[in-house]
């Protein structure tokens, strides 16, 4: 059975109040972390650049029109074809084929995102690097190699380019503007949890309040004393010790 004393009372208001002394400290050190994490995120980071290659998927046989039984077939068979194109035997034959000597099976699926959008034949192929030319060439080569493989593994012939990779002029990340507001925030965060911390963890008493709180005592008076007055008795005693 617990006391009841053991209750830890939170006064909201007087949280509140603390945090509010400490706004100066909490704002500054949110914009001290900002800095830093602009810092790093554009001058420490490695820029990375996406290139996109798009393919048109569409499941007939051969010398047959298009129906939209076909259509929809091959609507539904889009996430078979992102789990071929992100298979094992595409990605390695990847890195034979631009022999990327550097790079692993694992390493290479990393940099790669396969997209496919509901209710369409498309699957977008992107791949990640440092590099925007050898992004735009892991991203077509990832494309001609599935393709080739979609096509021995379904038995289907029409696999069309819709959009070929090109060479990305912007970075894709690190977001500047993204780690300057999450770092900011996560450093003011932390200073005001130790700030709150401090205040849970301090049981001195400050005020009658907190005698009768804590110690569940009445208090008869108040004595003020302060320092100014602690300092003219001090020089009182010191006067009257040299007039003797």
């Amino acid at each position: 059975m617990g006391n009841k004393n053991d209750i830890i009372e939170i006064n909201l208001g007087e949280l509140f109040s603390v945090l509010l002394g400490r706004a100066f400290l909490i704002i500054s050190a949110g914009v001290f972390f900002g800095l830093a994490g602009l810092f790093i995120s554009k001058f420490v980071m490695h820029p990375v650049y996406d290139s996109t290659t798009k393919i048109y998927i569409l499941n007939k046989e051969e010398n047959q029109t298009v129906t939209y039984s076909d259509v929809q077939i091959s609507t539904q068979l889009t996430q078979d074809y992102a789990e071929l194109i992100k298979s094992r035997y595409v990605l390695e034959e990847v890195i034979q084929r631009l022999n990327l000597v550097d790079m692993g099976y694992e390493d290479l699926a990393d940099v790669l995102k396969v997209d496919t959008p509901s209710d369409t034949r498309i699957v977008a192929i992107t791949a990640r690097d440092e590099d925007p030319l050898m992004a735009m060439q892991i991203a077509n080569c990832i494309r001609e190699v599935a393709s080739e493989h979609i096509t021995n593994v379904m038995d289907i012939d029409a696999i069309n380019v819709a959009e070929t990779a090109n060479v990305p002029t912007r970075k894709s990340g690190p977001s500047v503007a993204r780690w300057t507001v999450i770092a900011g925030f996560l450093g003011a965060l932390a200073i005001a949890f130790f700030v709150i911390l401090g205040y849970l963890l301090d049981d001195t008493i400050k005020s009658n309040d907190d005698v009768e709180r804590y110690l569940g005592l009445s208090t008869l008076a108040l004595v003020p004393l302060t320092t100014e007055e602690t300092d003219k008795k001090k020089s009182r005693k010191k006067s009257d010790k040299k007039k003797k």
